[in-house]
């Protein structure tokens, strides 16, 4: 009897791994916690026309002058970067502000990420946010998965770590699974229990983004299926699935 193998899924902790992960026909999950893929989600989710990843300040700026009704918005080490009009909050986009507009995004982490992948199948945003959203979605592709931790500047993070061991552990099952990270990742959710803020309390990218009084922000991010899409690239820009 022929029986049909299962998709794998793996967990990228860092970019500086990525070259170690064949993304050839897989859905890659872009997950920067912290804040650029939460606030990709609930941009779209509210009713921008879509999501423009740059990966410079300075694109960001050049692009928002050529494009109408944009936002150019974005952060560099927590902050919002010299030249451009927003930051990188979820709380700073709700529909009344965001409605048909272009968001045109560039961040320290996240949109850096991104531009790295090459060659997969299809590229989607992961978070808290939508994290039903994406299981049913990784679900149904019946693709091998990447689950791409942004981290922070490289190095290992803790809240993009937990997203993907919160996948993992919702949806592991279904897929063949010989990825330590992807163990590692599971155990650390499991780990976390309910109060996923209070777990993150003493990582460094909470101590950080604290400082600039952004724990309302850090909290929203850790709420799980607030907006129920899948943000996916098509070329350039990023729409809800589907749409």
């Amino acid at each position: 009897m022929n029986i049909t193998p299962r998709p794998r899924l793996e967990v990228c902790l860092s970019p500086a791994l990525l070259h170690l992960y064949d993304t050839t026909d897989t859905v890659v999950v872009i997950i920067d916690i912290f804040r650029a893929t939460s606030t990709i989600t609930a941009a779209l989710h509210n009713g921008a026309r879509c999501v423009v990843p740059v990966a410079s300040v300075a694109e960001c700026i050049s692009l928002g002058e050529k494009v109408p009704g944009s936002i150019t918005a974005g952060e560099r080490d927590g902050k919002v970067a010299e030249g451009l009009q927003h930051g990188n909050s979820p709380l700073e986009y709700p529909s009344a502000f965001v409605q048909d507009k272009t968001l045109i995004l560039t961040t320290t982490n996240g949109t850096r990420l991104l531009h790295m992948v090459k060659d997969a199948h299809e590229i989607v945003i992961g978070s808290f946010l939508n994290l039903s959203a994406i299981c049913d979605y990784l679900l149904a592709s019946g693709k091998n998965v990447l689950l791409g931790c942004s981290s922070w500047k490289d190095r290992f993070n803790m809240e993009d770590t937990l997203f993907a061991g919160a996948v993992v552990h919702h949806i592991g099952h279904a897929f063949d699974i010989n990825c330590d990270s992807a163990r590692g990742a599971r155990i650390l959710y499991q780990a976390a229990g309910s109060d996923l803020l209070e777990f993150l309390k003493d990582s460094s990218h909470y101590l950080r983004l604290s400082r600039f009084g952004l724990v309302e922000d850090m909290k929203y991010c850790v709420t799980p299926n607030q907006h129920p899409v899948v943000p996916v690239l098509k070329g350039m820009e990023i729409v809800i699935a589907g749409k």
